[in-house]
């Protein structure tokens, strides 16, 4: 069976956790969204993009 999540679901999942049972603060995970944001304009977007794909690629086991 598989199961398919977009990324953004995961990471809010992780970022709901992190307020919930670490006791991270909530502007904390704001402000690190908003950083995100910030530099996908930037010239280090592509390689962020680059990155995140072939780290999801190499979880899911797919191999082109």
């Amino acid at each position: 069976m598989t199961v398919s999540l977009p990324l953004v679901l995961v990471l809010g999942l992780i970022a709901w956790g992190a307020i919930k049972f670490l006791g991270v603060r909530t502007w904390i995970v704001v402000v690190i969204a908003l950083f995100g944001f910030l530099l996908s304009r930037t010239f280090m977007a592509p390689a962020i993009d680059s990155g995140t794909r072939s780290g999801v690629d190499v979880i899911n086991g797919s191999h082109d």
